[in-house]
């Protein structure tokens, strides 16, 4: 019985010490809510003490009062139905029609690139060829091409937000397993059944991933197209605000303009969670 005893309490040392837990930190095991609002409360009181201390001229940085009292301005204004709803709507017109067409030819040249050797090998250079050439210089030729309307808008937020759907869509069609593909070959499943019985749905998750980055880079597009091109979103309203030295009103268009991109990322989200169900995000997700 001894033996037995001192059998049972040696296989359990020797369990406790192999089997490998992971520490999580105090940090770690904050919820999202309390810690995003730490670091509100620690940004506003550092901006807060910038400005109240004269660090920085109040003509470059306003007070967050400043800010908040511009932003119920707008707000106001807003949904009263006045002129920057109008504006507002312009905007958000460029951003859909952008993200859309994006959508279109990212997962267009990303099935050619990620499905073809010619694409992975003649296309995709170019792609990233042109990829790394400054967007802001290609938004005067998309005028010159396309006008001052919204048509040139939407050409340079479609541009910005292409690349990352192309390069996601492609990693995703590369990253269905070996032996799925024997699998589908070995029934004698053509190359189309293939890619949207097996590819395709296994590589939802990287294809999502391409879209928000798209997501995010679709409004930069937009509105760099109307600080450049003209025309009457609110990048325009910025343009005209910045000019005046109203910078409490830049802050605060800018900021409604960050709630539209931030819903833009939640739909994508959204939809991915019903798409690839079978997946728990970890990394940009907002769940509390």
């Amino acid at each position: 019985m001894t033996d037995l005893q001192a059998n049972h309490s040696s296989t359990s040392q020797t369990e406790e010490d192999t089997v490998w837990t992971q520490d999580v930190s105090f940090i770690d095991s904050v919820p999202r809510s309390i810690a995003m609002t730490f670091v509100f409360v620690v940004f506003i009181g550092t901006w807060q003490l910038v400005t109240s201390f004269g660090l920085v001229s109040p003509i470059i940085l306003p007070t967050p009062m400043e800010t908040l009292n511009d932003m119920i301005f707008v707000g106001r204004n807003l949904i009263s139905g006045g002129y920057m709803l109008g504006s507002l709507w312009i905007t958000i017109l460029e951003v859909i029609y952008g993200f859309a067409l994006a959508i279109a030819i990212g997962f267009s040249l990303g099935v050619l690139v990620g499905e073809t050797a010619f694409g992975e090998k003649a296309v995709m250079p170019y792609l990233v060829a042109i990829d790394t050439m400054p967007k802001v210089a290609f938004a005067p030729l998309f005028v010159a091409w396309l006008g001052f309307g919204i048509e040139s808008k939407v050409a340079l937020a479609a541009f910005i937000a292409t690349f990352p759907i192309v390069v996601g869509t492609a990693a995703g069609l590369h990253a269905a397993d070996e032996n799925a593909r024997m699998l589908f070959k070995t029934m004698g499943a053509s190359r189309m059944q293939t890619l949207i019985k097996m590819k395709l749905p296994m590589g939802l998750p990287q294809i999502f991933t391409g879209l928000k980055i798209g997501a995010v880079g679709v409004m930069a597009g937009a509105i760099t197209g109307e600080f450049l091109g003209g025309g009457k979103g609110f990048g325009e309203l910025i343009r005209v605000a910045a000019s005046q030295l109203n910078t409490p009103r830049v802050f605060s268009l800018i900021l409604y303009l960050s709630l539209v991109g931030l819903a833009l990322y939640l739909i994508v989200q959204w939809t991915q969670r019903k798409v690839v169900f079978w997946q728990k995000e970890t990394v940009g997700s907002y769940d509390a």
